[in-house]
This record gives C-alpha cells, structure tokens and sequence, in this order.
C-alpha cells in the first residue's frame, strides 16, 4: 500500500485495525461471509492476470522453467553447501524452504482443521479431502503462476533506485507490470491486499477457538477479539524482519507438536480414508443406477 499508493504505513495499520474489528466482532459467520467473497473474486483475478503475462511471453516459458530448475538444483550452490559451513547453509536451507510452505498453504501447522472443523458435513474425511484443494490451489496453480510470469517477463536481476535486486512482492509487481502495463502493478498490489487481510481474519478465528479451549468458555471470546484487532495495528507498521520472524517461531511452535500428533494418529487416519472409499464406491453407484434409470425413462417416452 505504502509503495503504490503512498499511503503511509500508520494510517494502513489505523484502517486494517478498525476494518479487522468491525469484521471479527460479527464473529464466524460474518468472517466467513467476507473471505468466501473476497478470496475467490481476486483469485479470479489474480490467476487470468498471470496467465495473460505468461502467454504474451509464451516464447520465454521453456527458458524460465530452466532458470527456475537450474537456480533449485545449481551445482555449483549444492558444492558450496557442501563443502562450506554445512550446518548453517542447511539449517537456513530448511528455514527458509519450510517457512515458503507455511506461507503458501499452512500445510503441516493444524490450522485448517480449525475451520474445517466449523464446516457443515456428513463425513469428516469428505471435508478433509475438500481441504486438501487449498494446498494444490495455493502453491501448485497460483504460485507456479507466479513464479513462471517472473521467470519469463525477465525482470528478474532488476534493481530497484537503491541498486538492490528486486524481491518479493517488488519483483512480482515488476513483472506484471512489464507485461500489461501499470494495471498489473495495481492487481498485484490490491490482491496482496485482499489476501492478506482475509489471513488476518481467518487467523483470528483459529486463535480463537484456541482461546475458547484454553479458558473452557467462549465469555472471553469478545476480549480476544479487541486485543487481537489491536494487535494488526502492530504487525501493519512494525519492520518486515521482525515480523517475519516472529511468525518463524510461531509457526515452528505449531508445526512441532502437530506433526508429532499427526504420526501417532496416521493408523487413524488410514483406517478412516479406507471406510470412506466404500462410501464413496457406493455413492457412485447410486449414482449410475439413477443415471441408467433416468436414461432408460426417456428411451421409454
């Protein structure tokens, strides 16, 4: 917002705070009301945007999956970790992997169960399964998407006034931008925007129910709620690292204990997808049985 509007940071943290507790106040129902808008339209957007980018540089896609492989997979970074200081090049190897896919789908955290759990279904499995689309549509269609516009649109290596590399969101809006214009820079921009105030609202609702379960009633709900509104303000005008850091350690600090639970309940969870094919096997065959009677009613007439 600070970069393309000019808006600055303070009065953004004024506004998402004040927009956070109006939504969050409403509670599951208004949250879910406002992301189940906000979140599908602009990934719409987002993804024909980057298609577009991508085919006005269809010629330059081969070499940008060459760059994207040989920049994952370079000899010459593999040797340097090898035969450098090992420990820190793996651990911020691993840090740095690991927290991308956090970002990306929350994939191994636990919290999507939170609000699959609030979902209204008949089978537990089915809503799982349903979940599982978030992570293919999060990191297999949307940030390929991105990562080859980038590739192709070659911006990458570009500086920014300061002669830094572009990285990140900059990067992103440079190449979109390169490709449709300053139009790019603003779908870019405004999708960052709506998505990441969506994650702020769903997140308050995984703390939430946290909450609830630690103090045994939901009374508190409505203190969490202010306190939580408050705290965007925080996140909103304090520097990238020490957010960035911050959300490091807390993800580590769930994704520890829920993986280690995850093991120890994988025999369950086994034995459950197993039940539910039988479901599923007999679902179908519902449904063709109705299918072949509906096509031997009109073969009838």
């Amino acid at each position: 917002v600070q970069t393309v509007f000019g808006i600055p940071l303070e009065v953004c943290g004024v506004v998402l705070t004040i927009l956070s507790l109006i939504i969050i106040v409403g509670g599951i129902k208004t949250i879910s009301k406002v992301s189940s808008v906000v979140v599908p339209g602009m990934a719409v957007f987002y993804i024909i945007a980057g298609v577009i980018c991508i085919l006005i540089n269809i010629q330059n896609v081969p070499h940008g999956l060459y760059l994207i492989f040989m920049m994952a997979f370079n000899p010459q970074a593999i040797g340097g970790g090898v035969l450098g200081t090992i420990t820190v090049t793996i651990m911020n190897s691993m840090r740095y992997g690991v927290a991308r896919g956090c970002f990306s789908n929350e994939a191994g955290l636990g919290s999507a169960a939170i609000t699959a759990a609030a979902a209204t279904t008949d089978d537990p499995v089915r809503q799982g399964y349903i979940n599982m689309t978030g992570t293919f549509w999060d990191t297999i269609v949307v940030c390929s998407i991105t990562g080859l516009t980038i590739a192709s649109s070659g911006v990458l290596g570009t500086t920014d006034a300061s002669g830094a590399p572009l990285k990140g969101i900059a990067l992103t809006m440079a190449a979109f931008s390169s490709n449709i214009g300053v139009i790019g820079t603003y779908i870019v921009a405004i999708g960052i925007i709506l998505f990441a105030f969506s994650t702020i609202l769903g997140w308050e609702y995984h703390g939430e129910k946290a909450w609830e379960y630690l103090f045994g009633t939901h009374k508190f709900n409505m203190v969490y709620r202010v306190v939580f509104s408050l705290v965007v303000y925080v996140g909103a005008t304090q520097t990238l690292d020490l957010v960035w850091n911050l959300s490091d350690i807390a993800n580590a600090l769930m994704a520890i204990p829920n993986l280690i639970s995850l093991l120890v309940l994988s025999p369950v969870i086994k034995e459950e997808v197993v039940r539910f094919q039988g479901v599923l096997a007999k679902e179908r065959a519902e449904k063709a049985a109705l299918a072949a009677k509906e096509e031997g009613a009109k073969a009838h007439i």
